[in-house]
């Protein structure tokens, strides 16, 4: 049977998650669709899970590593045991909505490079919260990015670093593009290697097509980047597509800034500052040194309102930051009566 979509799902440690992500792959599945899961030496009741599943639909290659080798490494190590046309990375927490792989099985009909594919971000226990912003537009659209002036729409219209195929389960690629170029060890480790590595198509030509409408949820408050804390998380983001901006397109480059851009936007400046408070408070200066240069990094860009959060972000302290709060507060307590009874008066009426 020729296989036109294997749907690739790195995993470590989310047993209590990839039963539900495989249930809801399994429920529509169809002839030609494969599923390749890689374990990164998971120490939890994973294998026990994706084996049940396995009993039920016996195209599940289940790869247990030896040892646990980063996401970097096991989503290449997905890529390389499938045998589909296409692929589709997909977390092992996410859950794939009802007829998606019907939409990307039709999808991929048109045979271009890389689909980016919509999804709507979720609470922890899975309830809608609202579509994830990737382009300025809702509008299915194709860009070649091997095009400048057609590259420059496409990073213009950027809202996210999605955009920049940083969401694994946003991408559904054609393998023998992936494996026309050569992973680039340096990035290994860095979480975006299969980012840089989608940019390497660039000189031969790389089409890809928006798909806007939503095809999964997006668990949230879940990042496994985040294990570390959120500095250090920030410290991924900011590094890393700082890196593919410089290597990829030069610093000073319009692609590079929008880059920056967007990874402004995943990071603003009221959630830095709260991190830095976290810092003052436990009086944990090593990692206010780190936040203090990825703040220098992640404002450089020369603009007013760079040198402007800079500022805030600097002049900061303690003192003033829970002062404020304790303000917010009040006042949200003193309105919140009124808001009820406002909000009753408009339900009666």
């Amino acid at each position: 049977m020729s296989i036109k979509l294997s749907i690739c799902i790195p995993t470590y440690n989310f047993g209590s998650f990839i039963g539900d992500t495989l249930k809801s792959i399994i429920d529509q599945i169809c002839e030609g669709v494969e599923i390749v899961v890689v374990d990164g030496a998971s120490t939890d009741n994973t294998s026990d899970v994706v084996e049940k599943y396995q009993a039920i639909f016996p195209r599940i290659t289940y790869c247990v590593l030896d040892k646990k080798g980063g996401i970097d490494n096991d989503l290449a190590k997905t890529v390389s045991l499938s045998k589909g046309e296409y692929c589709w990375f997909f977390s092992a927490d996410d859950i794939m909505r009802p007829n998606a792989i019907e939409k990307v099985l039709n999808e991929i009909r048109g045979n271009l490079d890389i689909y980016l594919c919509g999804f709507t971000l979720s609470s922890f226990d899975m309830q809608p919260i609202v579509d994830h912003n990737i382009l300025s537009t809702k509008s299915e659209i194709i860009f070649s990015l091997s095009d400048a002036q057609e590259r420059i729409e496409y990073f213009r219209r950027s809202q996210t670093t999605t955009e920049f195929f940083s969401f694994c389960s946003s991408l559904v690629f054609r393998k023998v593009k992936w494996d026309s170029v050569k992973p680039d060890d340096s990035f290994i480790g860095t979480c975006w290697a299969h980012s840089a590595r989608i940019f390497r198509m660039l000189p031969n030509g790389l089409r890809v097509k928006y798909v806007p409408g939503p095809l999964l949820f997006k668990r949230c408050d879940n990042d496994s980047f985040s294990d570390k804390g959120l500095i250090n998380r920030m410290r991924i983001s900011v590094d890393g597509y700082h890196r593919i901006a410089d290597v990829f397109f030069g610093e000073n480059s319009e692609e590079a800034f929008h880059i920056r851009r967007c990874v402004r936007a995943e990071w603003p400046l009221e959630q830095i500052i709260k991190m830095k408070m976290n810092c003052l408070a436990n009086k944990n200066t090593s990692e206010l040194m780190m936040l203090n240069e990825l703040v220098n990094r992640h404002y450089a860009d020369a603009s007013i309102l760079n040198k402007v959060s800079r500022i805030v972000y600097y002049h900061a302290n303690l003192k003033v930051y829970m002062a404020l709060r304790v303000t917010v507060n009040k006042t949200k307590a003193k309105i919140k009566p009124y808001y009820k009874s406002l909000k009753l008066r408009l339900s009666i009426q």
